[in-house]
């Protein structure tokens, strides 16, 4: 995609004095500002009413500019070689005498660190003389943005810029490895798992819903579109939205396809422009149709099944 300079530098202006704003990534929409800077986090947590014990994740350009902040390993240069820049998050541990900001961490000397992939972000980055945290642009527990609309539909007026760099290609969140011992998946996202362990080559743990939050995307109730739903349906109630994993002959207007074919990447980059549909749209629960759990499958039942327990607890709640 090409970009505007003249927007890359507004962008630039706005992070540069300490105010948040909204980033394009490959994956989903970014809530970014100054990842050395206390008062500009702070401000990220403050905008996502986000947990301050929920860890963010900070993007850099190059391997180069991470290594004033963290240790690297050989797993990690193994992944990075391959998959980076990508919709891959690596878990490190942090230096000594990072200027990291420590509202970042959670105050552990362990950090959460990507390489994004999309052009606009890798040029705005080019720009700064600092790395950028950049959680999902969303309140939290809410559904993530794919496109510079939905930003403004989460923040309206409540953050400075917005930078459009189109809608995300590729629909989930980064999918996250911990490399400080042996390799742990903490979080399923855009990057399929199985690629992970053949570039490895060993097993590598799954750690999906740890007790103790090490980064984001663990909390068992997120991702809602702030209606029920339900997964693993065979068909919908009575005006109740419907999504399936691929196009049916059929054609009924709460039938919602995620692809054409049951192309699981496809329903991936879909899967959060389709429930924010939905809930504009005026309807009061979704059913969800069951989704084979490989490949970017396992992304797409991880949120669903997060979203779907959210609605659960908040109605116990109230």
């Amino acid at each position: 995609m090409k970009f505007n300079q003249s927007n890359i530098k507004k962008a630039k202006k706005y992070l540069d004095k300490n105010y948040c704003i909204g980033i394009p990534t490959e994956t989903v929409y970014g809530l970014a500002a100054n990842a050395y800077e206390n008062s500009a986090i702070k401000k990220i947590f403050a905008l996502k009413k986000r947990p301050r014990n929920n860890p963010l994740i900070v993007h850099y350009l190059t391997i180069d500019s991470l290594k004033k902040d963290c240790l690297i390993n050989n797993n990690f240069l193994k992944l990075y070689k391959k998959f980076s820049p990508g919709p891959i998050t690596y878990i490190l541990k942090l230096k000594k005498d990072s200027k990291i900001s420590k509202y970042v961490t959670n105050n552990e000397r362990h950090l959460a660190v990507r390489f994004p992939r999309h052009k606009v972000f890798k040029e705005l980055l080019k720009q700064l003389r600092y790395p950028l945290a950049a959680p999902s642009a969303n309140i939290s527990t809410k559904v993530s943005a794919v496109q510079s609309t939905d930003v403004e539909e989460e923040f309206g007026n409540k953050i400075k810029y917005i930078l459009d760099g189109g809608r995300c290609s590729i629909g989930v969140e980064s999918t996250i490895i911990d490399l400080r011992g042996k390799p742990s998946i903490l979080r399923f996202g855009g990057l399929d798992t199985s690629k992970i362990q053949k570039i490895l080559n060993c097993k590598i743990n799954v750690n999906i819903n740890p007790k103790k939050k090490i980064t984001p995307g663990q909390s068992q109730l997120h991702y809602s579109p702030g209606i029920p739903v339900k997964m693993n349906m065979i068909k919908p109630k009575n005006n109740e939205a419907f999504i399936l994993i691929k196009k049916r002959k059929v054609k009924l207007s709460n039938y919602f396809y995620l692809s054409k074919k049951n192309n699981l990447n496809e329903a991936a980059k879909n899967l959060y422009y389709c429930l924010r549909m939905i809930k504009n749209k005026g309807f009061k629960s979704i059913a969800v149709e069951k989704i084979p759990n490989k490949g970017l499958g396992q992304a797409i039942n991880d949120r669903l099944n997060r979203a779907s327990k959210y609605y659960k607890k908040k109605s116990l709640i109230i």
